[in-house]
């Protein structure tokens, strides 16, 4: 089972956003037959299996192996990662880019798509580099933001400039900070909110893909009935 299964394709998406898909695919976080989740969720094995089958054909689902009992064979499947994350391509940018500076929360996020988009296509490699992950939280006063900013900028180009020659392995180094929402919310008496500084560090991907127009694809249809055939003789029903 992978660490993360980034879906970039509408079919997944369209596979996976359903509510009793979700629960299906939860209880497939161990290896299981559909039987066995049928009965955990309350529902019929032909209806369960339907499910499987269409998260297995978009990829999501792996069958893992196979087991006889009483003659018959039983399919068990497992779910394909442990966590899944929807690409923004799926919907593509909606309007231009606009100029966006250091201080702005479209800026965060460019940096964050870039950043989830690395972490996706380094989780394909399975690289055997680690990778490198920091975060803390500090407290600036308004008038010091500025400052604090010169002084984060200084420190990172004195990095780049002590690692930045052709030799070594090559990681990939990105700094985001923001507002920390639940110091906001409560915050000490006569301090404005803080901000959070994590800093996180991976072997280098591939770089974020440039933006597609904003995709028109028709909403997820509705669940069809069950299949008229089912191939997993395993999971047929015990006759009345």
């Amino acid at each position: 089972m992978r660490d993360v299964l980034y879906l970039e394709e509408i079919e997944q998406a369209e596979a996976l956003l359903k509510p009793q898909r979700v629960e299906v695919l939860r209880q497939l976080a161990e290896p299981r037959t559909c039987s066995e989740v049928a009965e955990r969720l309350g529902q019929t094995p032909q209806r369960v299996y339907y499910h499987v089958k269409r998260l297995v054909e978009a990829g999501l689902v792996d069958l893992v192996s196979e087991r006889k009992v009483r003659g018959i064979h039983e399919g068990i499947y497992q779910a394909g990662a442990r966590s899944y994350w929807l690409s923004p391509r799926l919907v593509g940018r909606i309007g231009l880019r606009k100029a966006r500076d250091e201080l702005s929360l479209g800026y965060l996020l460019d940096l964050m798509e870039e950043v989830q988009s690395d972490i996706a296509a380094l989780d394909r490699r399975a690289p055997e580099l680690p990778s490198i992950g920091l975060s803390g939280e500090i407290r600036v006063r308004p008038e010091q933001r500025q400052e604090f900013l010169n002084d984060l900028q200084t420190m990172l180009q004195g990095l780049f400039a002590r690692y930045g020659g052709a030799e070594g392995d090559a990681f990939k180094l990105a700094v985001a900070c923001y507002p920390n929402a639940t110091a906001a919310d409560s915050p000490e008496p006569g301090t404005p909110a803080p901000s959070a500084a994590p800093t996180a560090a991976e072997p280098s991907a591939s770089p974020a893909p440039a933006d597609p127009p904003a995709s028109d694809a028709p909403p997820a249809p509705t669940d069809e009935a069950g299949p008229r055939r089912r191939p997993d003789a395993g999971d047929r029903p015990p006759p009345a």
